[in-house]
């Protein structure tokens, strides 16, 4: 039995990490590969900035909620409220493509606290790459009730994601 979930395990962590990497070379393509002729400005992406922003600010809530629903022992309510940030970060991330794949490059920071933006800009963007296999994989071991595991790996994905939504927040606040 046990080698049938190591096998299985081995599977969907091949999976997930093939994902990641598609996922963040498409996310780092559309911002700074060569787009078709014309596609900049072809669709009205003005306000997915700020929608992009309440997607984070909510996962932030959600996130909060679920470490709490987990410190007062609420299993059943903590996976629900994982699930939920986890589709609302996926929906931030759908909605970041179509802005980037319509909206030519990123915006260019015309503020006045450049040496606060930029390392909270850099240190967003590494860990937003290390964020997406490691909640898929949290959220994998905690489905499947690994608990140990899931526990680990949780201590080092939740506050890399909650940073990465909060910061997500931020750079939106401090360019907008």
């Amino acid at each position: 039995m046990t080698d049938k979930i190591v096998s299985g395990e081995k599977f969907w962590l091949r999976i997930i990490y093939i994902t990641s990497i598609v996922i963040t070379l498409a996310v780092a393509f559309l911002i700074l590969g060569p787009r078709p002729e014309g596609m900049d400005g072809m669709l009205d992406v003005s306000a997915l900035p700020h929608l992009n922003a309440l997607l984070n600010s909510t996962c932030t809530v959600l996130l909060l909620v679920a470490l709490w629903f987990i410190k007062r022992k609420e299993i059943e309510r903590h996976k629900k409220t994982m699930l939920l940030a986890f589709g609302f970060s996926t929906l931030f991330l759908v909605s970041y493509v179509i802005y980037h794949w319509f909206k030519a490059g990123p915006k260019e920071y015309l503020g006045e606290f450049a040496s606060i933006y930029y390392p909270i800009l850099i240190s967003h963007i590494i860990l937003a790459v290390f964020i997406i296999p490691l909640a898929l994989i949290t959220l994998y071991r905690g489905w499947n009730m690994q608990v140990a595991k899931h526990k680990r790996i949780a201590r080092i994905t939740y506050p890399i994601w909650l940073y990465v939504s909060v910061t997500g927040v931020v750079i939106y606040l401090m360019l907008y």
